[in-house]
């Protein structure tokens, strides 16, 4: 079974090299390979050189362009409740299954609210794996649909309200040192019928 996880994108172009610029136009190839799903981001001349080398590799995915912002300095910590963002990332490094349910349910509503876009899905033992994007970051999560049964909403929709009222507790909350933006307070989840996924660029 895949496992839920983050893959930052990169600094530099992976075939050349080079540092990638402050609003540099750059590619993102998806692969699925026997360990999970492989990320690699290049600059615009190495795509055109070798780009459709890469793309006739067996496994891609998905192959999708975005526009690279510098990361900002490092703010000072500050104590804060959870906001849906930062919640999603501790709970995908933390890697519970019985958080599976709420992990799911807030990346839709960071969809919803343009904060994830969802950029494939693949099924892996029989159930759907969405891989979104964060495009301000260029992080990627690998999230596993749970399959929620209607009647498990009411409990789920609970869960996450507490663990964004009061974070995850103190024993399972790893330490997260990828760049999020704050997210507003949500409102009430209402679940939607599917997840409309956008086609690769």
């Amino acid at each position: 079974m895949i496992e839920w996880h983050i893959q930052s994108r990169a600094h530099a172009c992976q075939v050349s090299g080079r540092q990638f610029t402050d609003g540099e136009t750059y590619h993102t190839v998806l692969r699925d390979t026997k360990s999970g799903f492989e990320r690699m981001d290049l600059c615009a001349e190495a795509f055109r050189e070798s780009g459709g080398e890469i793309l006739a590799r067996p496994g891609i995915v998905s192959h999708w362009k975005g526009t690279y912002e510098a990361p900002p300095p490092v703010p000072p910590e500050a104590i804060r409740k959870d906001d849906a963002e930062s919640l999603l990332r501790r709970l995908v490094e933390n890697r519970e299954e019985r958080h599976a349910a709420a992990t799911y349910i807030l990346a839709v509503m960071l969809e919803r609210k343009r904060i994830l876009r969802v950029k494939a899905q693949s099924r892996d033992s029989g159930r759907r794996v969405f891989l979104y994007e964060h495009p301000k970051s260029g992080d990627l999560f690998t999230i596993v649909d749970p399959d929620l049964q209607l009647e498990q909403l009411e409990q789920v929709q609970h869960d996450v309200a507490h663990l964004l009222e009061h974070g995850l507790p103190a024993g399972e909350a790893p330490e997260v040192t990828t760049e999020t933006a704050a997210v507003p307070t949500e409102e009430p989840f209402n679940p939607p019928s599917e997840i409309t996924t956008l086609a690769p660029v």
